[in-house]
């Protein structure tokens, strides 16, 4: 069936003939990636792996489990099914990451905010040596992926409901390109450098939007087998201790299937 998902829940409620056979386990396999059940068993607690009377799960409540956020590592990834392509996509946030100097108050600070998923991100106020490396291992389905950092460029605060932006400490980011990597344990690579506060660069690079939310892609990675797991490691890094930078929010990676990154655009 090539309808998606909101698609088939939508003609189910119109049409009463049609909606048996949109519940039924043939239709929702088949949104559904091919390694669901490993994903299940990972993702969902033992408790919710059966309804109430304890019969199977239907493929259909199997799909509307999986495509809520659900936490991983302690709440520091979330793991979610796109409810239109059936694909999958994670969120690591910057708890889960290695940041040099993240516990020296003087560089970092943690910023309680509902702009991040994780409510919370890394402000950096002033650094000489910037490094931010991440992993993951998990099993993500077949197919082609693309990673990007979520930054914001200034502080962020809300005064009397109103969202307001201070860049008392952005500076540096015009002097020197951020390096962005990734790598996979079957030996891809992937590399972008660019200026995080270059006015001339476009926006596919974020730059000059101070005060926004950006995602600076880093590159892509191929999944060949779903049954095993990916492992991804990945960050950003400018180390040229010539120059101070900071006045940098750090949210999170996000890891999602490329063709849903090109339709988001």
């Amino acid at each position: 069936m090539h309808l998606t998902p909101p698609e088939i829940c939508n003609l189910a409620r119109l049409n009463r003939a049609f909606r048996g056979a949109a519940s039924s386990d043939y239709v929702w396999e088949s949104k559904l990636p091919p390694n669901y059940p490993l994903l299940r068993s990972i993702l969902l607690p033992s408790s919710s792996s059966s309804s109430a009377n304890n019969s199977p799960l239907s493929k259909k409540s199997v799909f509307a489990l999986l495509s809520r956020p659900l936490p991983l590592d302690d709440g520091t990834k979330e793991v979610w099914l796109n409810r239109v392509t059936g694909g999958l996509c994670m969120s690591i946030s910057a708890k889960a990451m290695t940041i040099t100097g993240i516990e020296d108050r003087r560089y970092w600070t943690w910023i309680p905010t509902e702009e991040s998923r994780f409510h919370v991100v890394a402000f950096l106020q002033q650094i000489w040596w910037f490094e931010v490396d991440g992993v993951v291992r998990f099993p993500f389905p077949a197919g082609v992926y693309s990673l990007s950092f979520r930054l914001h460029l200034g502080k962020f605060s809300k005064r009397l409901g109103r969202r307001i932006c201070t860049y008392e400490h952005t500076h540096g980011w015009d002097l020197k390109p951020v390096r962005f990597e990734l790598s996979t344990s079957d030996g891809q690579q992937a590399s972008r450098e660019c200026c995080l506060d270059d006015p001339e660069n476009d926006d596919t690079y974020g730059s000059s939007r101070r005060g926004c939310w950006i995602e600076y892609l880093v590159g892509e990675f191929v999944v060949s087998n779903s049954d095993e797991m990916t492992e991804v490691r990945f960050s950003m890094k400018q180390i040229d201790c010539t120059h101070s930078k900071g006045g940098l929010c750090v949210d999170s990676v996000n890891i999602m299937p490329s063709e849903l990154r090109e339709k988001r655009k």
